[in-house]
């Protein structure tokens, strides 16, 4: 089997005595939601994203340049919102850090509630989402995805960050035999862009074709079965589920 095809088998049927153990598929599905969420939120909520801060800071430079198509109240309320999950998230984190399963756990119920909170939103309110419908769906969403954001960072599965891909695909080929490198882990790294851009599709698939909701509710489903799978999880006793020690700490201790 070819290199890249064993490191993308490896990441979605993982070795449970690995160092993360069942992780990997669980920030590969997350993945997908932070595209699904974000395709509704550019598309049905006005040139603004929930998940990836970096686009929300730099439509904040257009919008104070005066660019038409860009709020800046709408890029506002999702980095303000996206900064409290976050704030939420990393609570949730140092509460739980004794055990990875518990805190993906509690972190997953508190998104899938912000999620699904959006869900109802937009069943209830109807397309298109304007006024404070709009900023309520994007402070929602943008809620939930500060707070899968905090704990993947805290979980540390690498590669795997379920939103920011720059690194990934400077990894790709900065660390690859062509730069010099020991090897790139394109299959992994490669499957993480597939799931975010599969999530990407097939939210803007729906949105384009007049099914706003359907993301969200797909997004929901897929919480659902991380959060499921993370319960039973949450009472595992394997080395996958001690906490990963930073490398700062780890030369303190040295």
């Amino acid at each position: 089997m070819p290199v890249v095809l064993r490191e993308a088998w490896t990441t979605l049927v993982p070795d449970m005595n690995d160092r993360h153990g069942p992780l990997p598929p669980l920030m590969i599905a997350l993945t997908v939601v932070t595209g699904l969420v974000d395709a509704v939120s550019y598309l049905e909520l006005g040139r603004v994203f929930v998940a990836n801060m970096t686009g929300n800071v730099v439509f904040a430079g257009f919008a104070f340049a005066g660019a038409p198509g860009f709020s800046l109240a709408a890029s506002f309320v999702a980095l303000g919102a996206f900064v409290a999950g976050a704030v939420a998230g990393g609570r949730i984190v140092h509460r739980s850090h004794s055990h990875r399963g518990r805190m993906l756990l509690h972190a997953l119920c508190a998104e899938t509630a912000c999620v699904l909170a959006a869900l109802i939103v937009t069943l209830f309110s109807g397309s298109p989402y304007t006024g404070g419908v709009r900023f309520t769906l994007v402070a929602l969403l943008a809620l939930g995805l500060g707070l899968q954001n905090a704990v993947a960072r805290a979980l540390a599965v690498p590669d795997l960050t379920t939103t920011v891909l720059t690194l990934t695909i400077t990894g790709i080929a900065s660390d690859g035999r062509l730069a010099g490198g020991p090897g790139s882990k394109a299959g992994r790294r490669v499957l993480s862009a597939a799931a975010m851009m599969a999530g990407a599709l097939v939210g803007a698939v729906a949105v384009l074709h007049g099914h706003p909701i359907l993301p969200l509710l797909l997004a929901v489903a897929i919480l659902a079965l991380v959060c499921l799978a993370a319960y039973v999880l949450a009472g595992a006793d394997a080395p996958w589920a001690r906490p990963v020690v930073s490398k700062r700490v780890s030369s303190a201790r040295e």
